[in-house]
C-alpha cells in the first residue's frame, strides 16, 4: 500500500466514524404511539419548585390534555422552540390544554430558582413551569433531550412525543385531535 491509498483509507475511516457520531448524537424525532403502546404518564416528581402555578399532579389532570415540554434557558434549540409552546398554551388553554414547562438544569448556574425566574420573566412564561434540578420528572419520563414534547391524553397516557426543534404543524395537529376527544366517563 503507497502513502496515498493509506491516507485515502484513513481519510475514509475518519469520515465514517464522524457520521456515525453524528447520527448517533441526532435524536429522533419521536411521534405517536402505536396502538396499544401509549403508556400512562408519569406523576412529576422531585419538583424543587412550582413557577407561574400551584404544584400539579398528572392524576388531577385527568380530563385535560397536557403537554409536557422538557427544557433550559440556556438551550438555543429550546428557546427556538418556545414561542410554539407559548402560541399552542395561549390558543388552547381555555379549550382543556394544559402546558408544564419542565425546566431541567443543564449546567449548574441553571439550578438557580431566580435564574429560573428572571427567564421566564425576559422571555414572558406564562404556562407552569416545574423546577426539575435533580432530574426525577426527566428520569421518570426517560428523557434523553432538550427540548423534548411530551402529549398526554384525558386518559392520562403518552400518546406522542418529539425530540429536538421542528414537526410544529404536526404536533399542533395533535393537540387539536386530543383536545376533540371525549373524555372517558371516569374522568
Amino acid at each position: 500500500m503507497n502513502i496515498r491509498s493509506g491516507a485515502l483509507l484513513l481519510a475514509a475511516a475518519i469520515a465514517a466514524c464522524v457520521a456515525a457520531i453524528t447520527i448517533a448524537a441526532t435524536p429522533p424525532v419521536g411521534g405517536a404511539a402505536p396502538a396499544g403502546e401509549a403508556r400512562p404518564a408519569p406523576q412529576f416528581r422531585d419538583i424543587d419548585k412550582w413557577l407561574n402555578s400551584e404544584p400539579l399532579a398528572m392524576d388531577q389532570l385527568r380530563g385535560k390534555v397536557v403537554l409536557v415540554d422538557f427544557w433550559t434557558y440556556t438551550c438555543i434549540n429550546c428557546l427556538n422552540h418556545l414561542p410554539h409552546v407559548k402560541d399552542w398554551h395561549a390558543k388552547y388553554k381555555d379549550k382543556g390544554l394544559v402546558v408544564v414547562g419542565v425546566h431541567t438544569p443543564e449546567f449548574a448556574f441553571e439550578k438557580s430558582t431566580a435564574n429560573v425566574q428572571k427567564a421566564i420573566e425576559r422571555l414572558q412564561i406564562k404556562h407552569a413551569v416545574a423546577q426539575d434540578n435533580n432530574y426525577g420528572t426527566w428520569r421518570a419520563f426517560n428523557n434523553h433531550y432538550w427540548p423534548a414534547v411530551y402529549l398526554i391524553d384525558k386518559q392520562g397516557r403518552i400518546v406522542y412525543s418529539h425530540f429536538g426543534e421542528g414537526s410544529y404543524g404536526e404536533t399542533e395537529k395533535r393537540i387539536q385531535a386530543l383536545l376533540a376527544q371525549p373524555s372517558s366517563a371516569g374522568s
